[in-house]
């Protein structure tokens, strides 16, 4: 099992879905990064066979072959999960976000909680606007840059990546560091070299080929009213982060676990975005599984 396919949603959307892993044994729903899509996740299917877990990830509205919807926000995610769990006739999961997926996974626990086991916040972004926390604080430039292009509302966010975030649509395994340009610490360019350099290249150039609107939705999203309150999350949460993140810095990681009703926090020095979700896989995978126990 090893695919991706479409569903159709009650509202009528087309979404893409990642079905991977091991066919009957438990879910863990995996949400992608922005910009991405749910087949980056394929690269899980052998661990999932050998751990006997199946992978499912959602493609979010806009991008590849999933229908737009706009005005989405970070909850939004949940109604479009409902769909396709129920339709694959899946009753309980955990669930793991990665990057701009922690708070689509967060929100799937916090509305949930009747089928969501636990989570795993890897890189995952907080919440903006709060009082107590600098949303920006540490960003690498692009991302400072784009987020304050978001803030300005969508048609001046759609011009800043139409000029700043065009090369990501054609983007190849070797121009991919250049890409990322300063959201890279070199932790993060040594694991983007080789094999996962090419997958992720060739994710991006499918996640953007019809245009920006998944990436603009996403970016909106995150700089709105998420839909949710994460101190309302009651099932177990364990946030992983990288001291060296710059796309999503360590205050964000320390947020959410001191925001978070018993979070677990595993701060892990010496990683950044990308490194952490590479080197600590099996860690995460073996952490999520244990609610299933």
């Amino acid at each position: 099992m090893n695919k991706t396919f479409l569903c159709k949603t009650n509202d009528g959307r087309q979404i893409e879905v990642y079905k991977g892993g091991y066919e009957k044994g438990p879910v863990i729903l995996a949400h992608h990064g922005s910009p991405s899509e749910a087949g980056l996740w394929s690269l899980w299917h052998e661990v999932a066979q050998e751990k006997k877990f199946q992978i499912i990830s959602i493609t979010r509205p806009g991008y590849a072959q999933s229908e737009r919807k706009p005005g989405r926000n970070v909850a939004s995610v949940v109604p479009d999960v409902k769909d396709v769990l129920d339709s694959l006739g899946i009753d309980h999961f955990v669930t793991i976000g990665w990057s701009g997926g922690g708070p689509h996974a967060l929100a799937c626990a916090t509305l949930m909680p009747d089928k969501c086991l636990g989570v795993a916040s890897l890189a995952g972004a907080a919440p903006y606007g709060k009082k107590d926390f600098d949303f920006l604080k540490d960003m690498g430039p692009e991302n400072v840059e784009e987020f304050g292009a978001a803030l300005e509302g969508e048609a001046n966010y759609k011009k800043w990546l139409e000029k700043n975030a065009i090369s990501y649509r054609t983007v190849t395994e070797s121009d991919i560091i250049d890409a990322f340009g300063g959201l890279l610490p070199d932790v993060d360019k040594k694991a983007l070299v080789g094999g996962y350099a090419k997958s992720l290249a060739a994710s991006l150039q499918y996640a953007l080929k019809d245009g920006f609107d998944g990436w603009i939705d996403d970016g909106l999203a995150f700089v709105s009213d998420w839909g949710f309150e994460v101190n309302k999350v009651k099932v177990p949460v364990t946030v992983w982060h990288g001291e060296l993140d710059l796309m999503a810095p360590i205050d964000h990681g320390q947020w959410l676990a001191n925001n978070i009703p018993n979070a677990k926090y595993n701060f892990v020095k010496g990683h950044g975005h990308i490194s952490l979700g590479m080197d600590y896989k099996n860690a995460i995978i073996d952490d999520l599984l244990l609610h299933f126990k």
